[in-house]
């Protein structure tokens, strides 16, 4: 027989104030998915005595908060990819690194004593990383600095990176190994950047990077990077070659002025010499003068000449 009002007042005291509260859980509040795929974010209403409570999800993301699921509708981007579940649980199909997030389930109970609940969801969409960026030398000289480089900026959470010479890793501890205990090396796993201090000819090989994540790794292609002895009776002796060619273009530009080899050009022809001007007269002498002038004097040569034979 059912209790009637009264008598089910009296036994609220003995069943708990609980059951006129309304009261949510979950079974997963951080979950964790891979990138385009599909999750569930657990929400579950424990207890409530109002039959159709009112549900809202909220999405809370670098300090903005936006609706997710509202007045029985899904909101924005999420109305072609979101859905409830079981009544309250939301499910977000082909997540993006968009959708990391606390996501807020809200539930509103007019007929209970606490008549709101909400419990918090972090949501993390995991990333796989793209290949990584490779800077490799292709020559350093024995005895110098060489660092190599390795980064990449998609990955979710954000990479570690191995180095590998000839397929075989490089330990980041090289007293750890004994192939490597002749290298002085550093490796970030965080940067990715290895510097070896002191390069010796056998650093010398093919160089590749691997960045990894909980979603997955990408590797670089391999690059070569030689290690050479630095020739300096060679480097010397090029000096030398060198400055014994400038010395021998400097004693020959000195002769050439010496010997009036860049001195200006004289005309061509015999110089005669200007006849003596008349007192008082004050002329020009034109070119056409001058010609006749030369004309004359070497005809009298020619004259004086001929009468020498005779």
């Amino acid at each position: 027989m059912a209790l009637r009002r009264p008598a089910l007042l009296l036994l609220l005291p003995l069943l708990g104030c609980r059951l006129l509260a309304v009261e949510l859980t979950s079974s997963n509040t951080k979950p964790v998915v891979q990138e385009f795929q599909s999750v569930e974010l657990s929400c579950i209403i424990k207890s409530t005595v109002t039959p159709d409570p009112r549900i809202e999800w909220k999405k809370i993301r670098d300090g903005e908060t936006s609706y997710v699921f509202f007045d029985n509708k899904m909101q924005g981007d999420f109305a072609t990819r979101a859905e409830i579940l079981s009544r309250t649980s939301l499910v977000i199909k082909n997540t993006t690194r968009m959708d990391t997030a606390t996501y807020r389930c809200e539930v509103a109970a007019p007929s209970d004593t606490k008549t709101i609940d909400e419990i918090n969801i972090q949501l993390t969409v995991q990333v796989k990383p793209v290949t990584p960026r490779c800077t490799v030398p292709k020559a350093v000289p024995v005895g110098k600095t060489a660092s190599l480089h390795c980064h990449e900026n998609e990955g979710f959470p954000k990479s570690t990176y191995s180095w590998y010479r000839n397929s075989e890793p490089l330990s980041p501890d090289t007293k750890s190994n004994a192939k490597f205990q002749n290298s002085s090396y550093s490796l970030n796993p965080t940067t990715g950047t290895l510097v070896f201090h002191a390069v010796h000819k056998g650093d010398t090989g093919r160089y590749s990077c691997i960045a990894t994540n909980d979603a997955g790794f990408a590797k670089c292609e391999e690059q070569e990077m030689e290690v050479y002895d630095l020739n300096i009776g060679g480097i010397i002796g090029g000096v030398l070659v060198v400055v014994a060619v400038l010395v021998l273009i400097t004693l020959g530009i000195c002769c050439a002025y010496r010997r009036g080899y860049f001195a200006n050009s004289k005309e061509n022809g015999e110089s005669y010499k200007t006849p003596a001007k008349p007192d008082g007269v004050n002329y020009i002498r034109t070119d056409d003068e001058a010609q006749v002038f030369i004309c004359h004097i070497r005809c009298q040569k020619n004259i004086a000449n001929q009468q020498r034979r005779v």
